[in-house]
Protein backbone atom coordinates (compact mmCIF):
# COMPACT_ATOMS: atom_id res chain seq x y z
CA UNK A 1 0.00 0.00 0.00
CA UNK A 2 1.47 3.33 -1.08
CA UNK A 3 1.36 6.14 1.41
CA UNK A 4 1.23 9.56 -0.19
CA UNK A 5 -0.16 11.07 2.98
CA UNK A 6 1.48 12.44 6.09
CA UNK A 7 -0.70 10.08 8.11
CA UNK A 8 0.84 6.83 9.42
CA UNK A 9 0.18 3.70 7.38
CA UNK A 10 -1.55 1.87 10.26
CA UNK A 11 -4.08 4.69 10.55
CA UNK A 12 -4.89 4.63 6.83
CA UNK A 13 -5.48 0.88 6.87
CA UNK A 14 -7.63 1.15 9.98
CA UNK A 15 -9.78 3.78 8.24
CA UNK A 16 -10.32 1.41 5.31
CA UNK A 17 -11.63 -1.22 7.72
CA UNK A 18 -13.80 1.30 9.58
CA UNK A 19 -15.23 2.52 6.29
CA UNK A 20 -16.29 -1.05 5.46
CA UNK A 21 -18.02 -1.26 8.84
CA UNK A 22 -19.81 2.04 8.27
CA UNK A 23 -20.99 0.85 4.85
CA UNK A 24 -22.26 -2.42 6.42
CA UNK A 25 -19.82 -4.44 4.32
CA UNK A 26 -18.69 -5.77 7.67
CA UNK A 27 -21.65 -6.37 9.99
CA UNK A 28 -21.80 -6.57 13.79
CA UNK A 29 -20.48 -9.90 15.01
CA UNK A 30 -18.41 -10.59 11.89
CA UNK A 31 -14.71 -11.25 12.24
CA UNK A 32 -12.34 -8.53 11.04
CA UNK A 33 -9.26 -9.24 8.94
CA UNK A 34 -6.51 -10.80 11.09
CA UNK A 35 -2.99 -9.51 11.75
CA UNK A 36 -1.51 -12.10 9.40
CA UNK A 37 -3.95 -11.11 6.66
CA UNK A 38 -3.09 -7.43 7.11
CA UNK A 39 0.62 -8.27 6.87
CA UNK A 40 0.07 -10.29 3.70
CA UNK A 41 -2.42 -7.96 2.00
CA UNK A 42 -0.71 -4.66 2.79
CA UNK A 43 2.92 -5.78 3.03
CA UNK A 44 3.42 -4.26 6.49
CA UNK A 45 5.15 -5.37 9.68
CA UNK A 46 3.67 -7.24 12.64
CA UNK A 47 3.78 -4.06 14.70
CA UNK A 48 1.87 -2.09 12.08
CA UNK A 49 -0.75 -4.82 11.70
CA UNK A 50 -1.25 -4.89 15.47
CA UNK A 51 -1.67 -1.10 15.55
CA UNK A 52 -4.30 -1.32 12.80
CA UNK A 53 -6.54 -3.57 14.87
CA UNK A 54 -5.88 -1.57 18.03
CA UNK A 55 -6.95 1.62 16.24
CA UNK A 56 -10.20 0.04 15.01
CA UNK A 57 -10.89 -1.19 18.53
CA UNK A 58 -9.93 2.13 20.17
CA UNK A 59 -12.41 3.97 17.94
CA UNK A 60 -15.18 1.70 19.23
CA UNK A 61 -15.82 -0.27 16.06
CA UNK A 62 -14.44 -3.64 17.14
CA UNK A 63 -13.79 -5.87 20.11
CA UNK A 64 -10.89 -8.29 20.53
CA UNK A 65 -11.63 -11.70 22.01
CA UNK A 66 -8.53 -13.46 23.26
CA UNK A 67 -7.68 -16.52 21.22
CA UNK A 68 -10.45 -15.90 18.69
CA UNK A 69 -9.74 -12.65 16.89
CA UNK A 70 -11.26 -9.18 16.49
CA UNK A 71 -14.98 -8.77 15.79
CA UNK A 72 -17.16 -5.90 14.61
CA UNK A 73 -18.84 -4.33 17.60
CA UNK A 74 -22.48 -3.26 17.76
CA UNK A 75 -22.24 0.52 18.07
CA UNK A 76 -25.47 0.84 20.07
CA UNK A 77 -26.15 -2.19 22.25
CA UNK A 78 -29.24 -2.93 24.29
CA UNK A 79 -28.82 -2.54 28.03
CA UNK A 80 -30.24 -5.26 30.23
CA UNK A 81 -30.34 -4.63 33.96
CA UNK A 82 -29.37 -7.58 36.13
CA UNK A 83 -31.22 -6.04 39.09
CA UNK A 84 -34.55 -5.04 37.53
CA UNK A 85 -37.52 -7.13 36.39
CA UNK A 86 -38.44 -6.04 32.86
CA UNK A 87 -40.02 -8.05 30.07
CA UNK A 88 -38.22 -8.42 26.74
CA UNK A 89 -41.05 -6.63 24.94
CA UNK A 90 -41.01 -3.60 27.23
CA UNK A 91 -37.21 -3.51 27.23
CA UNK A 92 -37.06 -3.41 23.41
CA UNK A 93 -39.81 -0.82 23.09
CA UNK A 94 -38.08 1.45 25.60
CA UNK A 95 -34.88 1.21 23.56
CA UNK A 96 -36.64 1.99 20.29
CA UNK A 97 -36.53 -1.52 18.81
CA UNK A 98 -39.42 -3.46 17.32
CA UNK A 99 -39.79 -6.69 19.33
CA UNK A 100 -40.93 -10.01 17.88
CA UNK A 101 -41.06 -13.54 19.23
CA UNK A 102 -40.96 -16.86 17.37
CA UNK A 103 -42.14 -19.95 19.24
CA UNK A 104 -39.83 -22.82 18.27
CA UNK A 105 -41.21 -25.51 20.56
CA UNK A 106 -43.98 -26.05 23.10
CA UNK A 107 -44.57 -29.31 24.91
CA UNK A 108 -45.70 -30.65 28.27
CA UNK A 109 -43.11 -32.86 29.94
CA UNK A 110 -43.87 -35.15 32.86
CA UNK A 111 -40.46 -35.00 34.51
CA UNK A 112 -39.49 -32.73 37.38
CA UNK A 113 -37.16 -29.90 36.33
CA UNK A 114 -34.21 -28.76 38.45
CA UNK A 115 -31.66 -25.99 38.01
CA UNK A 116 -28.70 -24.82 40.08
CA UNK A 117 -28.75 -21.03 40.40
CA UNK A 118 -26.26 -19.12 42.53
CA UNK A 119 -25.20 -22.26 44.35
CA UNK A 120 -28.69 -23.49 45.23
CA UNK A 121 -30.84 -26.10 43.54
CA UNK A 122 -34.41 -25.17 42.60
CA UNK A 123 -37.09 -27.53 41.27
CA UNK A 124 -40.51 -27.59 39.66
CA UNK A 125 -42.56 -30.77 40.00
CA UNK A 126 -43.84 -32.20 36.73
CA UNK A 127 -45.71 -31.92 34.56
CA UNK A 128 -44.23 -28.66 33.27
CA UNK A 129 -44.74 -26.72 30.07
CA UNK A 130 -41.45 -26.42 28.19
CA UNK A 131 -41.22 -23.67 25.61
CA UNK A 132 -38.33 -22.62 23.39
CA UNK A 133 -38.49 -19.13 21.90
CA UNK A 134 -36.35 -16.92 19.71
CA UNK A 135 -36.64 -13.19 20.43
CA UNK A 136 -36.02 -10.55 17.77
CA UNK A 137 -35.17 -6.83 17.79
CA UNK A 138 -35.94 -5.19 14.44
CA UNK A 139 -36.10 -8.70 12.91
CA UNK A 140 -32.62 -9.52 14.21
CA UNK A 141 -32.46 -12.58 16.53
CA UNK A 142 -30.83 -11.51 19.79
CA UNK A 143 -32.08 -13.90 22.46
CA UNK A 144 -32.90 -17.60 22.63
CA UNK A 145 -34.68 -18.89 25.70
CA UNK A 146 -35.98 -22.12 27.13
CA UNK A 147 -38.55 -21.76 29.90
CA UNK A 148 -40.04 -24.47 32.07
CA UNK A 149 -43.37 -23.25 33.43
CA UNK A 150 -45.23 -24.81 36.35
CA UNK A 151 -48.59 -26.22 35.22
CA UNK A 152 -49.61 -26.21 38.87
CA UNK A 153 -49.79 -22.42 38.76
CA UNK A 154 -50.54 -22.11 35.01
CA UNK A 155 -52.82 -25.00 33.96
CA UNK A 156 -53.45 -25.12 30.22
CA UNK A 157 -50.81 -22.51 29.39
CA UNK A 158 -49.57 -24.68 26.50
CA UNK A 159 -52.84 -23.91 24.69
CA UNK A 160 -52.30 -20.13 24.78
CA UNK A 161 -50.48 -17.83 22.40
CA UNK A 162 -46.96 -17.89 23.82
CA UNK A 163 -45.37 -15.46 21.37
CA UNK A 164 -46.24 -12.49 23.55
CA UNK A 165 -45.21 -11.47 27.05
CA UNK A 166 -45.28 -14.33 29.55
CA UNK A 167 -45.41 -11.80 32.36
CA UNK A 168 -48.68 -10.45 30.95
CA UNK A 169 -50.08 -14.00 30.74
CA UNK A 170 -49.08 -14.71 34.33
CA UNK A 171 -50.73 -11.54 35.59
CA UNK A 172 -53.81 -11.29 33.39
CA UNK A 173 -54.71 -14.95 32.87
CA UNK A 174 -53.56 -16.51 36.13
CA UNK A 175 -53.53 -13.48 38.49
CA UNK A 176 -49.93 -14.19 39.44
CA UNK A 177 -47.49 -11.50 40.50
CA UNK A 178 -43.75 -11.90 40.07
CA UNK A 179 -42.30 -11.85 43.57
CA UNK A 180 -38.61 -12.22 42.72
CA UNK A 181 -36.17 -13.56 40.16
CA UNK A 182 -32.80 -15.15 40.89
CA UNK A 183 -30.34 -15.39 38.00
CA UNK A 184 -26.76 -16.46 37.37
CA UNK A 185 -24.83 -14.93 34.48
CA UNK A 186 -21.80 -16.29 32.64
CA UNK A 187 -19.87 -15.29 29.52
CA UNK A 188 -19.91 -17.74 26.61
CA UNK A 189 -18.97 -18.04 22.95
CA UNK A 190 -21.86 -18.59 20.54
CA UNK A 191 -20.77 -21.15 17.96
CA UNK A 192 -21.87 -24.23 16.04
CA UNK A 193 -25.63 -24.75 15.66
CA UNK A 194 -26.35 -21.72 17.81
CA UNK A 195 -24.91 -19.48 15.09
CA UNK A 196 -27.73 -20.61 12.80
CA UNK A 197 -30.29 -19.68 15.46
CA UNK A 198 -28.84 -16.17 15.66
CA UNK A 199 -28.26 -15.91 11.90
CA UNK A 200 -24.56 -15.24 12.40
CA UNK A 201 -21.76 -16.56 10.19
CA UNK A 202 -18.86 -16.09 12.59
CA UNK A 203 -18.61 -16.96 16.27
CA UNK A 204 -19.69 -14.14 18.59
CA UNK A 205 -19.56 -13.56 22.35
CA UNK A 206 -22.69 -14.10 24.39
CA UNK A 207 -24.21 -14.36 27.84
CA UNK A 208 -25.72 -17.50 29.35
CA UNK A 209 -28.40 -16.80 31.95
CA UNK A 210 -29.91 -19.44 34.23
CA UNK A 211 -32.81 -18.18 36.30
CA UNK A 212 -35.66 -19.07 38.59
CA UNK A 213 -38.84 -16.96 38.91
CA UNK A 214 -41.01 -16.94 42.03
CA UNK A 215 -44.69 -16.03 42.38
CA UNK A 216 -44.50 -16.17 46.16
CA UNK A 217 -42.10 -17.19 48.89
CA UNK A 218 -40.38 -20.40 47.73
CA UNK A 219 -43.08 -20.85 45.04
CA UNK A 220 -41.20 -21.50 41.79
CA UNK A 221 -43.22 -20.36 38.79
CA UNK A 222 -40.65 -20.97 36.07
CA UNK A 223 -37.06 -21.97 35.40
CA UNK A 224 -35.13 -20.24 32.63
CA UNK A 225 -32.18 -21.11 30.38
CA UNK A 226 -31.37 -18.19 28.06
CA UNK A 227 -28.62 -17.15 25.67
CA UNK A 228 -28.18 -13.43 24.95
CA UNK A 229 -26.20 -12.40 21.88
CA UNK A 230 -23.21 -10.38 23.09
CA UNK A 231 -22.95 -8.21 19.98
CA UNK A 232 -26.35 -6.76 20.88
CA UNK A 233 -26.61 -6.94 24.67
CA UNK A 234 -24.71 -5.57 27.61
CA UNK A 235 -25.65 -6.19 31.23
CA UNK A 236 -25.75 -3.48 33.87
CA UNK A 237 -25.13 -4.56 37.47
CA UNK A 238 -25.68 -2.36 40.50
CA UNK A 239 -23.93 -3.03 43.80
CA UNK A 240 -24.84 -1.34 47.06
CA UNK A 241 -22.84 -1.23 50.28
Amino acid sequence: MENNSHLPIYFLISQEIIEKIKKKELKPGEKIISENEIIRNYNVSNTTARKVLQEVENQGYAQKIKGLGTFVKERARASRSATKVLSFTKNMLQLGFKPRTKLLQCQVVKENISKMVNGRNYSINGPVCKITRLRFANDKPVLKEIRYISTRFCPGIEQLNLEGSLYDIYENKYQLKIASIYQSLSAIIIEGQQLNDFERKEIVPGFSVDGVTFCGKELVLEIEESIYCGDFYKFNIEARP
